[in-house]
C-alpha cells in the first residue's frame, strides 16, 4: 500500500531506521559484554588457580598439604559449582586435596585431545558436575619440589554466574535503549511535524484559493518553499490573464456576429414565406452554433483554473425563481444536499446547463418539475475518472410523457427536435452535453419516477484533499 502522506513517510522511515539501529546496537553491546564477562570470568578462575598453587606444598612424608583461602564463601558451601582440587601426579601416591564445597564428589575430566593445553600449559573447558551445575574449569600441572614430584590443580566456577550477569546487563541495556528509542522517536516526530508545518500553511493557502477566499498564496514561507509559492502565484496570474483574454475575445466575436445575424433574421421576416422560413431557421441555427462554439472556446480557456467554483444553492435558487415566474402553472421543487454544496464550474456555465434542462422540463411537464443537487457517491465519476475529485449529481425531473430509449439517443443529436409543435431550436441538450463534457462531466437521460424524463448531470465538485 502506497503511503501518500509525506509526514507519514518520514515518520515511518525514521521509526524503521531507529528500531533496526537500536536492535543492532543492543545485540552488539550485549555480545561484546558477554565476551568481556566470559574473559573476566576466565581471568578470575586463573587467578584463583594460582592462589591454590601458591598455597599447596609437599611435606616430608610426601603428602600434599595446604589450606587455600580464596576469600570466597562459595568454595566452602556444597553444590555451588565453585571447587578446587589438587591431585598428585606421577609414581608417588597421596590423598588429594579438595575444597569443602566438593566433598566426595568428582569432577569429570576430558582427555587432553578433547581439551588440549595452551602455550602456558593451561587448559580451560566446561563440564557438568554431580549436582547438575555447568562449570568452567581452569587446570594446570605444576612440579612442587626438587624431586620432580608434581600435582594437577583444578579450579572451577559456576557458569550461571556469567549468564545471570549477562542477562541482568542485557535487560537493563534493552530497557535503556527502548526508553531512548521512544524518546528519540517522539523528538523526531515533533521535529518533523515542526519542519513540515510550512507545508500545512501552503496547503491551507491553496484551500483558501480553491474556496474563493483568496486569489494568491499568501504567507511567510521558508526559503525552500518560497520558490514554489511564487511559481503557483505566477501560474494563477497566468490563468487569470488567459481567462480574461478569452472572455474579451469571446465578447468581441459575439458582438461582431450579433448584428449580422440580427440583420438576417429581420430580413427573413420580409421575404416570402417559403424563403423567409428557410433563412430564419438557418440564421437561428447559425446563432445557436456560434454561441455553442463560443462557449466551448471560453470553457476550454478557463476550465483548468483553480478559481472555478460556484455555490450550487444560490445559483439554482435564482434559476428556479425565474422558471416559476415564466411558468406559473408549473410547480418547481428544489433540493440541495448538503446546503453548502459547491460545483467546480463557472457560474454562467452552471446556469446555462441547468437552465436548458429546466426549460425542456417546463416545456413538456404536466404540472411539476423537480431540481435536485446532491453529492455523488464514491463510485460515481464523470467522463474523467479521477479519485481526487468530488462529483456533484444534478437531476431535473418532470411528470411529462418522457422518452423511449431510441428517442433519447435521437434527442441528444445537435438540432434534433422530437416535438415540432414545441418552440425551440433543438440545440439545448447538445449545448448541455458539450459544456458538461468540457468540464469532464456527463449528461444522462432516463425515465424518472414520475414517468417523465429525468436528466442527470454529473459535474465536478471541489477537489478532495489528498492525505
Amino acid at each position: 500500500m502506497r503511503i501518500k502522506s509525506l509526514t507519514a513517510r518520514v515518520l515511518l522511515l525514521t521509526t524503521v531506521w531507529s528500531t533496526v539501529a537500536l536492535v543492532v546496537i543492543g545485540l552488539l553491546i550485549s555480545t561484546l559484554y558477554r565476551k568481556s564477562a566470559e574473559r573476566g570470568f576466565q581471568d578470575l578462575l586463573r587467578a584463583q588457580l594460582y592462589n591454590v598453587i601458591n598455597s599447596v606444598t609437599i611435606g616430608d612424608q610426601g603428602a600434599l598439604s595446604g589450606s587455600p583461602q580464596l576469600g570466597d564463601l562459595r568454595f566452602a558451601q556444597p553444590k555451588t559449582g565453585w571447587y578446587w582440587v589438587v591431585e598428585p601426579l606421577g609414581t608417588y601416591t597421596t590423598a588429594p586435596l579438595v575444597s569443602p564445597s566438593l566433598g566426595s564428589a568428582l569432577i569429570p575430566v576430558p582427555s587432553v585431545v578433547e581439551a588440549p593445553f595452551d602455550k602456558n600449559y593451561e587448559r580451560y573447558y566446561q563440564v557438568t558436575d554431580a549436582s547438575g551445575n555447568r562449570v568452567q574449569v581452569a587446570e594446570t600441572e605444576v612440579v612442587l619440589d626438587t624431586d620432580g614430584r608434581a600435582a594437577r590443580f583444578r579450579v572451577t566456577g559456576n557458569v550461571d554466574v556469567v549468564e545471570d550477569d549477562v542477562r541482568t546487563f542485557s535487560h537493563s541495556l534493552y530497557l535503556a535503549l527502548a526508553g531512548f528509542g521512544v524518546g528519540s522517536l517522539i523528538v523526531n516526530a515533533l521535529a518533523i511535524l515542526y519542519g513540515l508545518k510550512p507545508l500545512d500553511k501552503a496547503r491551507a493557502a491553496l484551500e483558501r484559493i480553491r474556496a474563493g477566499e483568496s486569489e494568491q498564496l499568501k504567507g511567510d514561507f521558508p526559503r525552500e518553499i518560497l520558490p514554489l509559492a511564487n511559481e503557483v502565484n505566477a501560474l494563477i496570474d497566468s490563468n487569470r490573464r488567459i481567462v480574461e483574454r478569452a472572455r474579451m475575445q469571446v465578447g468581441n466575436l459575439a458582438h461582431s456576429l450579433k448584428t449580422p445575424i440580427a440583420v438576417l433574421l429581420n430580413e427573413a421576416r420580409v421575404l416570402e414565406k417559403s424563403h423567409g422560413e428557410l433563412v430564419r431557421s438557418q440564421a437561428e441555427s447559425m446563432q445557436g452554433q456560434v454561441q455553442s462554439y463560443l462557449n466551448r472556446a471560453r470553457i476550454a480557456a478557463q476550465r483548468e483554473s483553480v478559481l472555478a467554483r460556484t455555490d450550487a444553492e444560490p445559483a439554482l435558487e435564482r434559476l428556479v425563481r425565474v422558471m416559476r415566474r415564466l411558468n406559473v402553472d408549473t410547480e418547481f421543487d428544489l433540493v440541495v444536499s448538503p446546503p453548502h454544496l459547491a460545483v467546480a464550474m463557472e457560474q454562467q456555465d452552471l446556469e446555462e446547463t441547468v437552465g436548458n434542462l429546466l426549460e425542456n422540463a417546463a416545456r413538456f411537464a404536466k404540472s411539476r418539475v423537480r431540481l435536485s443537487a446532491i453529492e455523488a457517491g464514491e463510485d460515481v465519476k464523470g467522463a474523467e475518472a479521477s479519485a481526487r475529485r468530488r462529483w456533484v449529481e444534478l437531476a431535473v425531473e418532470d411528470d411529462g410523457p418522457g422518452l423511449e430509449p431510441d428517442q433519447i439517443r435521437e434527442a441528444l443529436k445537435r438540432g434534433r427536435r422530437l416535438d415540432e409543435s414545441k418552440p425551440g431550436t433543438g440545440l439545448g441538450l447538445s449545448i448541455v452535453t458539450e459544456i458538461s463534457n468540457e468540464y469532464q462531466g456527463r449528461l444522462e437521460l432516463s425515465r424518472g419516477e414520475w414517468g417523465g424524463l429525468k436528466a442527470k448531470l454529473i459535474l465536478p465538485g471541489v477537489t478532495k484533499d489528498v492525505a
